[in-house]
């Protein structure tokens, strides 16, 4: 197969770049490299998520779950400063990356870690996990996000899923609907859904 973001030590030769995102009134910097996802810009899909997710009435920490070099949970550690945001990734050289990231914007209520899926993080619960699944690693992959997440929530947790409808959007729904007591579509944007599933 062919090396891709979801790869645990990325092979490919490193070229580190930075530039600008601007969320909410916040100037982030953001340094990526080569084998990680996305790195030339956040991601439309990411985006999207940030713009569509709100934070749920149950208490507790935060999960951005396949973080990447950590656009989604640093950006959310920076406008939602009251809530603890763990960050996990396969990809060490993205869980690097967003260790840094995180201290170079000054955002310090997250705890980063590399983890495949849960396996470092089994047992700690969460008010609402984030995601924007590694389609790539395959639908086994996502839809066992999904499931997973589903377990780590407190109950009213929420988890939150953005898909293209082409990579998968109606069987992560599916996924979602056999488990969750309340889903629905929160967002359509040029093929994105943003899917939400309630723990209740």
């Amino acid at each position: 197969m062919t090396e891709h973001y979801y790869s645990k030590s990325p092979e490919t030769k490193s070229a580190r770049e930075a530039w600008t995102f601007v969320w909410d009134g916040h100037k982030l910097r953001f340094t990526v490299d080569r084998g990680v996802f996305s790195r030339n810009e956040v991601d439309f899909g990411s985006r999207t998520l940030l713009e569509s997710f709100e934070a749920p009435s149950v208490e507790g920490d935060i999960l951005d779950l396949g973080c990447g070099y950590g656009p989604i949970g640093i950006s959310l550690g920076k406008v939602i400063p009251n809530r603890n945001i763990t960050m996990v990734d396969i990809n060490e050289r993205a869980v690097e990356l967003a260790k840094e990231n995180a201290a170079n914007n000054q955002v310090y209520n997250v705890d980063i870690l590399q983890s495949d899926s849960f396996e470092a993080i089994e047992g700690r619960t969460f008010a609402a996990v984030l995601t924007n699944p590694p389609i790539r690693a395959g639908k086994h992959v996502v839809h066992s996000f999904i499931e997973q997440s589903y377990h780590s929530l407190l109950d009213h947790g929420e988890l939150w899923v953005v898909i293209q409808k082409k990579q998968g959007a109606p069987s992560a729904q599916k996924k979602m609907n056999e488990l969750f007591g309340e889903v629905e579509v929160v967002t359509k944007n040029k093929g994105y859904y943003i899917l939400r599933g309630k723990k209740v």
